[in-house]
């Protein structure tokens, strides 16, 4: 019972949380920054900052998370980092020779006030900055918001640094693929490339933090976008944007800075999203969708029909990420499960309504929070006790307390591996998903069949 101390009496609190569904902003950021390729992320804060962020993002992708720090200490948290940033940008461009360094603030250089544009200019003039290297930064306190809004600060910081026009617009398509992980990046690219699209995609951890084991240690990946393609990316004829809070501000930006349209759409997971994500690409680039996406999208619905008397009403519990949130609900709800207790750390005006109109047809109250913990969510599963949990490894207490089938998904997944290099989106990533719930659900009903019902054939 490790944690029998939840009750099941829920009272309502402003401002308390235990154990937060979120983390900080600056792992977001550190995570966009790593989608830049020869990029090293830095931490313009303190030593233990940087330190939680790599260690985090180490854990979850079981890969060396590279990253820098400008390594406050008392003199730097009252008179400011400025002169901890300049010597530490020339010690990593003369050590390290990354081709962008991409900084991201904490909480203390933020209440500080550091005017982190202001000093790269004086690098530049210092010459702290050689020719043909970059930097960029996002404002990313660890007191507002949380990994997905890091994330799109940082990515949004692309934007704004680096893209520009040049005077005509190319055949070429824009892709933000949002928090998704690198598998995931790689499945969209996938899709892109069967459908014959020229895209950019931005940023691109695939090759990234699920690169190859050569026996030879690179301090700098093979994947990754580099800074000509996101200078380009001003010039394509549109951008499709993957999540509404990840991947939003950045395809807004090139709107408003060059002029790129944008269509914003939901991550594509499960059979309707997937289906608005390949229409879209489609008339954008003005292609047909070939006879091979054709076939993976109707060996999705052959197991949902094979399979759906095992999904028919199940009750499913899910925290997470807003914009996964979003789309998995869509997707449950497509093959008659019923998420009834939907929670996420990020708070997102747009959240609850969102979910509210996905489930409205269901036969059944649901519960959905925006900006809740997990002790909440723990309670709404006491109270009303559901088949199926969904969310990230710190879920697994509660699986384990309530005795319920749980699937890892989502961020951070600190005790299994897989989440790398097997996709969850698009048609495939979909099939995946089926095989874990039809797993969890199935492997159930084998411990808890007597030996009479106990069958060979299911």
């Amino acid at each position: 019972m490790l944690l029998r101390h939840t009750s099941k009496e829920i009272v309502e609190r402003k401002s308390l949380i235990v154990n937060p569904a979120k983390t900080c902003q600056p792992i977001g950021a550190m995570y966009a920054s790593l989608g830049i390729h020869g990029c090293l992320p830095h931490s313009h804060g303190s030593q233990g900052c940087y330190a939680y962020h790599r260690s985090t993002l180490t854990r979850h992708y079981k890969e060396p998370v590279m990253a820098a720090t400008s390594s406050f200490t008392e003199g730097a948290s009252v008179f400011g980092g400025q002169a901890n940033l300049l010597q530490a940008m020339d010690n990593i461009f003369t050590i390290y020779d990354p081709d962008v360094i991409a900084v991201h603030t904490t909480c203390l250089s933020e209440t500080i006030g550091d005017d982190v544009p202001q000093i790269f200019g004086k690098a530049k003039t210092d010459g702290k900055i050689p020719e043909g290297k970059h930097v960029l930064h996002a404002s990313t306190p660890s007191y507002v918001g949380t990994h997905v809004t890091g994330f799109a600060n940082m990515t949004k910081a692309m934007v704004d640094y680096f893209a520009k026009q040049n005077g005509h617009k190319e055949n070429r398509i824009n892709i933000i693929p949002g928090w998704v992980e690198p598998s995931d990046m790689k499945e969209i690219k996938r899709i892109a490339g069967e459908l014959g699209i020229d895209f950019i995609m931005f940023p691109d951890t695939d090759n990234v933090l699920n690169s190859p084991q050569t026996g030879k240690f690179e301090m700098y990946p093979k994947g990754g976008v580099t800074i000509d393609e996101l200078i380009s990316t001003g010039s394509s004829s549109g951008t499709v944007a993957l999540g509404e809070l990840a991947s939003g501000p950045a395809a807004r930006a090139l709107d408003s800075k060059c002029k790129v349209p944008c269509k914003i759409l939901d991550l594509p997971v499960g059979i309707k999203a997937t289906d608005r994500f390949v229409d879209t690409l489609r008339k954008m680039a003005g292609v047909n969708v070939p006879e091979s996406i054709n076939i993976e999208r109707g060996q999705l619905v052959d197991i949902v029909t094979d399979m759906q008397a095992y999904f028919y009403h199940k009750k499913v519990a899910l925290v997470g990420d807003p914009d996964q949130l979003i789309a998995l609900t869509e997707f449950l709800v497509s093959i008659d499960m019923m998420p009834i207790h939907i929670l996420t750390g990020t708070k997102d005006k747009k959240f609850e309504k969102k979910i509210l109109s996905l489930t409205e047809e269901m036969p059944h109250d649901v519960n959905v929070k925006s900006g809740g913990d997990m002790y909440l969510f723990h309670q709404w599963v006491k109270n009303e006790p559901v088949d199926l949990l969904i969310g990230n490894t710190y879920v697994k207490y509660i699986a384990r307390d309530e005795d319920i089938p749980f699937i890892r998904y989502g961020f951070p997944i600190l005790d299994r591996i897989g989440h790398s290099y097997f996709p969850m989106v698009c048609y495939r990533g979909a099939m995946r998903f089926l095989e874990k719930i039809l797993d969890a659900l199935m492997n159930r009903i084998d411990r808890d069949s007597s030996e009479i019902a106990f069958d060979l054939v299911m």
